[in-house]
């Protein structure tokens, strides 16, 4: 039996392996390097990939190890390993084999395996005989959300013969390989744009703002795209009544998370090679969707003790008080009334500051989770100008990634605030207002825990998928 091996290594870490292949630390792999790593990481490789055929399992034996360097994108390098590995078995009629892959397992990527018969037939294939990615040269765009990942696979062998074809039959054609819509693939072609002129050999004044400026319009890409937390701080502040400050403050924290998440993971992957840069982001990722679940916990909880006649908003109820003949509002503090004193409010139940510190975490939750896993565009673009000695451009560019970001998310958040007001001001139809005020009364208890609801659901869906991916 023989094993053709190819392992693809994207940018970032490729270079967190530089370090291991360059054996006498001079900033180059030569030939004679490359070769002794390329031997080392073979052997690793057959030792984690395991067959049996009939019951027992192959021992291998490595020929043609080969690793070499690519152009890959923001000025860095990716990697090609490529192992053969042999092993004589006795494939009998109707023997049973069996393939694990269990080498890197801790690592996110895309893992296929296909299969071909050579004077043997092979049955009951759950394998390809094609490559579906021209033995990883080709991907979809959306690498991650459609990424294969075959580590497993069982079949059967017969001899060859009874008219059957002596290669690959037996074996399923190649699937196609996933596709994306078309705003994804032109937006990871402006990435990769990007990512070409932040590599440029040479940066004028005007090259230079024009890629800060596309940086930025990318991070509100990105935002604009499904996912990014929209969803949840649209819920938020629908169910907490939000204001336009609120949403201010969400689009300022994600862009403060986002850029210094991005220069902290930068700075952690290019110090060591021992840091997963997939994994951290999974982690990073699980870590988001705690954050959001807890808020919502935390919405659903108010939402609950409200509707339960704990409290009650202090919006807009009126007070008369003996003596001073006249009544106000606790939500209009307007400077044109004349002051006064309250006097004893101790029969009342409010907590407006412990309401207003909820409110206060909850907005910070929401920002965090929306900044705290970087774009992994951003991080090669920043590790890329760091290669080539530019790391003030840098941190430019991330914070223009994490501006255009946050610009997005608050746009999302104001357009939400204004459509909620237009529909609330109901003063135009009246008489739909007194027909509908019963069921109109219960509305506003009724859509806190709904969205309360909605936003821990979704925190729940973030960290289940996350963790589905590092644990």
């Amino acid at each position: 039996m023989e094993v053709t091996a190819v392992v693809d290594t994207a940018e970032i870490p490729t270079l967190q392996e530089r370090a291991d292949v360059d054996a006498n630390h001079d900033g180059q792999a030569d030939e004679a390097e490359r070769a002794a790593y390329a031997a080392k990481t073979c052997r690793e490789l057959a030792g984690g990939f395991e067959v049996q055929a009939a019951g027992k399992r192959l021992e291998w034996t490595v020929t043609g190890p080969a690793f070499e360097y690519a152009p890959g994108a923001g000025g860095l390098q990716t990697s090609r390993l490529t192992c053969t590995l042999t092993g004589p078995a006795k494939l009998g009629a109707g023997a049973g084999v069996t393939v694990t892959n269990r080498w890197r397992t801790d690592r996110v990527g895309w893992r296929e395996m296909t299969a071909v018969g050579d004077g043997v037939r092979l049955v009951d294939s759950p394998l390809p005989a094609r490559s579906v990615s021209d033995q990883l040269r080709s991907y979809p765009a959306d690498l991650l959300s459609s990424r294969l990942d075959v580590r497993t696979a069982s079949l059967r062998t017969q001899p060859a013969g009874s008219g059957a074809d002596a290669r690959g039959s037996g074996v399923r054609p190649a699937a196609a390989v996933a596709g994306s819509d078309p705003v994804t693939r032109w937006m990871n072609a402006a990435d990769r744009r990007l990512q070409q002129v932040a590599a440029g050999r040479r940066i004028t004044p005007v090259v230079g703002i024009l890629a800060v400026l596309a940086a930025v319009l990318l991070g509100a890409g990105h935002a604009a795209l499904p996912g990014h937390g929209k969803t949840v701080m649209a819920a938020y502040l629908a169910g907490e009544r939000g204001r336009v400050r609120d949403a201010m403050v969400v689009g300022a924290t994600v862009t403060l998370t986002h850029t210094g998440a991005v220069l902290v993971i930068g700075a952690l992957l290019s110090a060591s090679s021992a840091l997963a840069g997939d994994r951290l982001l999974g982690y990073l990722g699980l870590a988001s969707g705690i954050l959001v679940t807890a808020v919502g916990v935390g919405m659903l909880v108010g939402a609950l003790r409200r509707r339960g006649g704990h409290g009650h908003s202090h919006h807009g109820h009126s007070h008369s008080h003996h003596g001073h003949g006249h009544s106000h509002s606790h939500g209009d503090h307007s400077p044109h009334g004349h002051p006064h004193s309250h006097g004893d409010h101790s029969h009342h139940d409010h907590d407006h500051g412990g309401s207003t510190r909820v409110g206060k975490l909850g907005l910070a939750g929401i920002g965090l989770a929306g900044g705290l896993v970087p774009s992994p565009s951003a991080l090669v673009v920043l590790l890329g100008a760091i290669g080539l000695g530019r790391a003030g451009f840098g941190i430019l560019l991330v914070v223009g990634y994490g501006l255009g970001m946050a610009a997005a998310l608050t746009g999302a958040g104001l357009l939400l605030l204004f459509v909620s007001r237009r529909v609330t001001a109901t003063a135009r139809w009246p008489r739909l207002v007194r027909r509908l005020s019963p069921f109109l009364a219960r509305v506003p208890a009724a859509t806190s825990t709904l969205t309360a609801g909605l936003v821990t659901i979704v925190g729940l869906g973030l960290a289940l998928r996350a963790a589905a991916g590092v644990l």
